[in-house]
Parts: structure tokens; C-alpha cells; sequence
């Protein structure tokens, strides 16, 4: 008994060797990499955030920051979050998935509606990138709009399935068919960044009757849904001269959407179908 204990404590000295040496292997890499980050010049981009805080006596100003690039990731957000983190705590703005799912970090970045989270920052280091909230909203602090009013919009058009009768004992679910389902594709990918509704001028002068792209498109995929029994109710309570005709197919919405979607073509749609 006394020699295959010996024989295991053996083996186990040996498998803790080699994971001392594959450690230390690894904290050599990782030094090695850092002190190569540490040797490369700075590469200082200039970022121009606005800021405004209702708490303060204070009118709406712009403050520069600088970024080392060498030291930050590759996106908009990278850059926002390395500035809260390391020089201004005050900074606010909205940010959660990081990957373009959750909308929630929708911003103006050099005059365009984007996603920070997808925005690559410029590598012109002689060019300043201005970032400032989504335009024409109210701003509750810095670079958070609020969304308020278009939220209220989109529960005025009831985004959820009404059914034609009631399930059937049993059923589990509403069934269509492929065909049908794929009606639904580039509007059911929205997520509500409100991108396309602020980058309309109709919207901006309208926002209070007008329920601009984002909202509209979500209307339509409703009425498309072969599913939903609806569509008549849903189209009247469109067939209104704000609601919907305020669009003048300017397009902007179509341009900025970084989901790639096209809210001006479902619009389209709408009035397509109240013509005919």
C-alpha cells in the first residue's frame, strides 16, 4: 500500500512542476505585453463631450478630454468609459450590452446618430471626435436624453399580439408559416435606440404628435404579423396627419439605423395600405 501513495505523491509534485512553470510562463507573457504597450508613444485623440448638469447654475458647455489610443479600445464607448474611469467620475451616459443589442448607448458621434458601442473611434489624431446626446430631446444629464416621450409612443401603438380568437385547448402557440415569418424580417431586429426618430427633421419640429420611423416600423410589424387580428383597428389609428403624414420621406432614419434597417420603406408600407 505504502508504494503506489509514494508513486501518486511522485505524479503529483510532477503536475504541480509543470503548472509553476506554465504560470510563470504566463505572467512573463502578460509583463512582456505590457511592457510593450508601455514603450509605444502615446497616440493622444482629443474627445469633445458635452456635459450639462441640472444641479449646477451652469449653461451647457463642452469639455475636451484626452484619450491615449495606445490604452484604450477600439470603440466610442472604450473611450467614454476609460474617461469616467480614469479622469472624470462625473461623466454620464448610458451604456449595458456592449455589443449593439441593447440601444441603450444611442449618442451623436461627429454629427451622426450611432450606437457608441459600434462607433470605431477615427484614428486622425488631429481631429477632435464631438460627442453629444441624441438631439432634439430633452437632456436629463450629459449624454442622457430623455426617452420619455418616445417610449409613451411606442405603448400608444399596443406592440404586442392580438390575437384573431383565443387558443384552443392545449395549443401552445400562435403558427405561421414560413412565408409569413419571413414578412417580419428588418423590423422585428429594432431595438428601440430612437437613432432614426431624432435624426428626422418632422420629428424634431413634430415630436409631440408625430410618432416618427422607429415607432412607425414597429406599427408595421405588427400589421404584417399574420398572426395579429388587428390590422384594421391598427391602421386606423394611424390614418392621422401627424401620426403618420408628417413623414416627407426624407430618409435621414434609413441613413443613421445601425441595425441597418430601413423604417423609411415600412412607412411606405403604411401609407400604401390606407391608399388602397
Amino acid at each position: 500500500m505504502l508504494k503506489p501513495t509514494l508513486r501518486n505523491r511522485a505524479v503529483s509534485q510532477s503536475v504541480l512542476s509543470q503548472a509553476t512553470r506554465s504560470l510563470s510562463t504566463s505572467e512573463a507573457s502578460l509583463k512582456t505585453g505590457a511592457d510593450e504597450a508601455l514603450s509605444k508613444p502615446e497616440k493622444i485623440k482629443y474627445f469633445k463631450v458635452y456635459r450639462w448638469d441640472p444641479e449646477q447654475n451652469q449653461k451647457p458647455y463642452l469639455s475636451t478630454y484626452p484619450v491615449d489610443l495606445n490604452d484604450c479600445g477600439p470603440m466610442i464607448l472604450d473611450a467614454l468609459i476609460k474617461i469616467k474611469n480614469e479622469q472624470d467620475p462625473t461623466l454620464t451616459f448610458r451604456r449595458s450590452c456592449r455589443e449593439g443589442i441593447c440601444g441603450s448607448c444611442a449618442m451623436n458621434i461627429n454629427g451622426a446618430n450611432t450606437l457608441a458601442c459600434l462607433a470605431y473611434i477615427e484614428d486622425d489624431t488631429a481631429k477632435a471626435t464631438k460627442i453629444y446626446p441624441l438631439p432634439h430631446m430633452y437632456v436629463v444629464k450629459d449624454l442622457v436624453p430623455d426617452m420619455g416621450n418616445f417610449y409613451e409612443q411606442y405603448r400608444s401603438i399596443e406592440p404586442w399580439l392580438q390575437p384573431k380568437e383565443e387558443k384552443e385547448e392545449g395549443q401552445a402557440e400562435f403558427l405561421q408559416t414560413k412565408e409569413d415569418r419571413a414578412k417580419l424580417d428588418g423590423m422585428y431586429e429594432c431595438i428601440l435606440c430612437a437613432c432614426c426618430s431624432t435624426s428626422c427633421p418632422s420629428y424634431w419640429w413634430n415630436a409631440d404628435k408625430y410618432l416618427g420611423p422607429a415607432v412607425l416600423m414597429q406599427a408595421y410589424r405588427w400589421i404584417e404579423d399574420s398572426r395579429d387580428g388587428s390590422t384594421a383597428k391598427r391602421l386606423a389609428e394611424l390614418d392621422d396627419a401627424f401620426k403618420l403624414y408628417r413623414c416627407h420621406t426624407i430618409m435621414n432614419c434609413t441613413k443613421v439605423c445601425p441595425k441597418h434597417l430601413n423604417p423609411g420603406k415600412a412607412i411606405a408600407q403604411i401609407k400604401k395600405k390606407l391608399a388602397h
